[in-house]
């Protein structure tokens, strides 16, 4: 059994998240973080857990216009210039997984990518394996609050230490 985290970044703070929730999943379970744009189409069989990820824009997921804003904003090129979380949660098939989600964000801004997306998840059929959760940037292009790293780690630990298999849970 193995977990996938796919995440979508624009400067590149999501990413690091993703890699850091991979990391401390990779200590109970074989763990691959993936950019949106080459995430399968559908999944199912040997990935038990999701991990689904992206900034949180206007309130929500990102759409083409706020990332075409972002595009605007960056200095160098967006990590994830293709589609986000949203569509592709639009048309992947997820099948009988469990399921979290996270976003990144500024602190005290109103809104989640992570609630809308586990809500998403929800009506794909996933199982909710937890709550959402949001790491922290200092401003639009970041960077990450310090610490917010180790934080992701750690919560990549505690999902893969409390994941149970489908053959557990029966």
């Amino acid at each position: 059994m193995r977990a996938l985290v796919i995440y979508e970044s624009m400067f590149g703070n999501t990413r690091r998240v993703a890699e850091a929730v991979a990391e401390g999943l990779s200590s109970h379970l074989q763990a691959e973080a993936v950019e949106v744009g080459q995430a399968p189409a559908a999944v199912d069989g040997d990935a038990g857990l999701l991990v689904v990820g992206g900034p949180t824009h206007a309130f929500s997921m990102t759409r083409p216009s706020t990332r075409a804003s972002a595009a605007q904003q960056a200095t160098q090129p967006l990590v994830s210039p293709g589609i986000g979380i949203r569509e592709w949660l639009e048309s992947a098939y997820v099948g009988p997984v469990q399921a979290v989600a996270f976003d990144t964000r500024v602190r005290h801004m109103p809104g989640s990518a992570a609630r809308a997306a586990a809500k998403q998840l929800h009506r794909l059929g996933a199982a909710i394996a937890g709550p959402t959760q949001s790491f922290y940037v200092t401003g639009t292009t970041g960077p990450l609050i310090d610490g917010e790293l180790e934080r992701a780690r750690s919560w990549g630990e505690q999902l893969g230490a409390t994941f149970r298999t489908p053959e557990l849970l029966a």
